[in-house]
């Protein structure tokens, strides 16, 4: 999966005018990996990480994507989840739980509504603040070496 199979198409998109900046929460997309166990390591089915997924879907109420993935390769904090913008920035948490899904929820739409495409600290529910992993930026403000 790359990242133009995870964002839709924004011309389409009814909330907001995206040639004049305006951002919305179909801007943002919730990736959570699906096969996450919870912290006995269980192998139990469905996964710990595929319970997290159903509870953000349930959180988003339609008006936020939610994917998921086989794995982020964070096993070691367990719970993970990526929040993607597109031309913004993304990020990977871990040490979630099955009920972080209205956290990952309120997170993307602060990433949606940020204006540098950061998810400001001020408000950020503690759980993405603790399990703050990487921040990748966008491919645009990358700098070659001199």
């Amino acid at each position: 999966m790359n990242r133009d199979d995870v964002f839709p198409d924004l011309t389409d998109v009814a909330a907001g005018d995206p040639s004049h900046g305006a951002t919305n929460d179909a801007d943002v997309t919730i990736v959570v990996c699906a096969t996450c166990r919870d912290e006995s390591g269980s192998d139990a089915h469905p996964r710990a990480g595929t319970v997290l997924a159903g509870d953000a879907r349930r959180a988003a109420g339609g008006t936020v994507a939610v994917r998921t993935v086989d794995c982020l390769g964070n096993c070691k904090r367990r719970l993970s989840a990526a929040l993607l913008r597109k031309g913004g920035w993304s990020y990977i948490f871990g040490d979630l739980t099955t009920a972080s899904g209205a956290d990952l929820v309120t997170g993307a739409r602060l990433l949606s509504e940020s204006a540098d495409g950061l998810i400001p600290w001020r408000g950020r529910p503690d759980c993405l603040k603790r399990g703050l992993v990487a921040r990748i930026p966008p491919l645009d403000m990358l700098k070659d070496i001199p």
